[in-house]
């Protein structure tokens, strides 16, 4: 076989490998537009319905020992972007945000003392989650003015979000929330063909405080 019949050859694999690829990646598009379809209609059916139960909230507590009076969830809403793809539109992102608040009354003001820098750690990392409105104080020794503790007066208010992003590439839809079981943030992943109604129920489970398979 002569040099360029090699080469004509070897082009025609390279051609065939991309035209795969080519089917490959409409077909992971695809199901995942599907995917994020299914997600924001199932989110804006949850939210509305949410928004009137104003279900309970998991306990919240910055430092572990001091808990936030029983919480609910409140003004549930949802938004998505898209963005272009390929020459074509596509999701970029979807989301979910809520307010947590007390479930009697106004919120109201609290305080936590630390002293040791993982609890400081802690403390402040749970604060910048919603984020939730604080004062920090140094308390000092009155007559040395060595530092004694870190002082926190918060609100107990908060907030709880899901976001969304989907790997067209990959037909994969990434998960990310955020004060769905108290002060964490959760990542998950699915393949977008799991994306059915059967799995989003596990999602708002989890939102809601029941048992759940949406995290294993």
């Amino acid at each position: 076989m002569s040099f360029l019949n090699q080469l004509k050859t070897q082009a025609r694999a390279l051609q065939t490998q991309q035209e795969r690829d080519d089917v490959d990646l409409q077909h992971n598009t695809a199901e995942t537009e599907q995917a994020c379809r299914t997600i924001l209609f199932y989110l804006r059916d949850l939210a509305g319905q949410l928004n009137v139960i104003s279900p309970a909230a998991p306990k919240f507590s910055l430092d572990g020992r001091t808990p936030w009076p029983a919480m609910k969830l409140v003004d549930f809403r949802v938004d998505s972007r898209r963005k272009m793809l390929r020459n074509k539109e596509a999701f970029e992102y979807l989301g979910m945000g809520w307010r947590i608040v007390p479930q009697i009354g106004q919120p109201v003001g609290g305080s936590v003392r630390v002293n040791f820098p993982p609890d400081l750690q802690r403390v402040e990392s749970r604060l910048a989650m919603g984020p939730v409105k604080h004062e920090r104080k140094d308390l000092r020794h009155p007559e040395k003015n060595t530092l004694l503790a870190y002082q926190f007066d918060y609100i107990t208010e908060t907030r709880g979000s899901i976001m969304i992003a989907p790997d067209h590439d990959k037909a994969l839809i990434a998960f990310r929330l955020m004060n769905a079981t108290g002060f964490d943030i959760i990542n998950v992943s699915w393949p977008a063909a799991q994306i059915k109604s059967e799995l989003l129920d596990e999602l708002a489970k989890l939102i809601v405080s029941q048992p759940q398979r949406f995290v294993v």
